[in-house]
């Protein structure tokens, strides 16, 4: 029996993985219902036909409730890439603006967001953000990158790398 180590390249920065955020039928799974909601209401509000604008309103009223019970601050027009996992979605804050690619993982207590007079930052694919970090500004994290929790990220972090501390620094994986 073989017990090989995932490598960083089974998971795709480029392909959204959608099965990531399925969910069981009459599941409880907030973090997934949330995404949901977020999905249909840019699904169906970017429709001209009257019964999806329709939807698109009961859809803001399904993701003020998911926004509740899981207590993350994720607006109806976020730029999230899909296959997005939100394994404890307590406290996520994310920019409107900010751009999400496919594939991530987001724990609790992360916020991305701008400083004052800076863009909103862009997250590659595939990028692990560790609880409580925080990701302010004109910040782009490569593809494959990890955020340790607690992190403070300032500055650009290259693909495939890691970055921790306060403010983060890219740390050597060796």
């Amino acid at each position: 029996m073989s017990t090989a180590t995932p490598q960083k390249d089974d998971v795709s920065a480029e392909t959204p993985d959608w099965s990531r955020e399925q969910k069981a039928f009459l599941s409880w799974d907030p973090a997934r219902s949330l995404l949901a909601s977020i999905r249909n209401y840019q699904r169906y509000s970017a429709s001209r036909n009257p019964l999806f604008k329709l939807m698109s309103k009961v859809m803001v009223l399904r993701h003020r409730f998911w926004s509740v019970v899981t207590g993350a601050d994720i607006p109806l027009t976020s730029k999230l890439g899909g296959g997005l996992l939100l394994p404890h979605p307590n406290g996520i804050v994310i920019h409107p603006d900010a751009v999400i690619g496919p594939n991530c993982l987001i724990f609790q207590q992360v916020t991305i967001g701008m400083r004052a007079g800076s863009p909103p930052p862009s997250i590659g694919g595939h990028v692990d953000i560790g609880a409580g970090a925080k990701i302010l500004g004109n910040v782009t994290i490569g593809n494959h990158a990890c955020i340790g929790a607690n992190a403070v990220v300032l500055k650009n972090i290259p693909a495939g790398k890691s970055a921790v501390g306060i403010p983060a620094k890219v740390i050597d994986e060796s």
